[in-house]
């Protein structure tokens, strides 16, 4: 505890007082498109950038235990979240749990090893649309009985072709402070 607690200051905290919610996926850089340096901010990545129960927890520790002031909930353009449907999952994982393919037509399963029905259990938080997926999430977040009501919550999408931020005004709305 000592080592990472310096006069009364976690040394985790993020300089720039913000949390980023953001897509795992491989091309975003989120250091860059929101201009940090290392500290700046946390940056809570998942399939999506979604607003799951994990993200909102990772959420919450960040406020209440390292005083994150605002955050921002950043999609992005050509998900591949929204390349499949919750069926579509459930019916790959319950055919094989060897990993998919992808062409033209659809995602096909290999058709080796043994798949389980446990997939139909999960909401896979899909995207068929973007802003209204950033919308979605940004209601979830402000609504939850564990997220201060003082915290105000950005929604953005983020285009991977130009490298800009485009904010979905009904989605910062919904997030405003009341």
């Amino acid at each position: 505890m000592q080592q990472i607690l310096t006069k009364g200051i976690w040394q985790c905290q993020p300089a720039r007082q913000f949390a980023i919610l953001t897509c795992m996926d491989a091309r975003l850089d989120p250091a860059k498109y929101a201009g940090l340096s290392e500290g700046d901010a946390h940056v809570i990545r998942n399939a999506g950038g979604r607003a799951s129960d994990d993200a909102i927890r990772s959420l919450v520790i960040s406020y209440k235990l390292l005083g994150t002031k605002e955050w921002f909930v950043i999609h992005h353009t050509d998900c591949g979240m929204e390349t499949f449907t919750d069926d579509v999952m459930r019916d790959l994982l319950s055919n094989s749990l060897k990993t998919a393919s992808v062409d033209e037509t659809g995602w096909h399963d290999c058709c080796e090893g043994s798949g389980s029905a446990e997939g139909k259990y999960i909401d896979w938080l899909t995207i068929s649309d973007q802003a209204e997926s950033v919308l979605e999430d940004v209601i979830r977040i402000k609504s939850h009985p564990l997220v201060p009501r003082d915290i105000p919550v950005y929604g953005y999408i983020y285009d991977v072709k130009s490298g800009k931020l485009i904010e979905v005004p009904p989605a910062t709305a919904a997030g405003k402070v009341a």
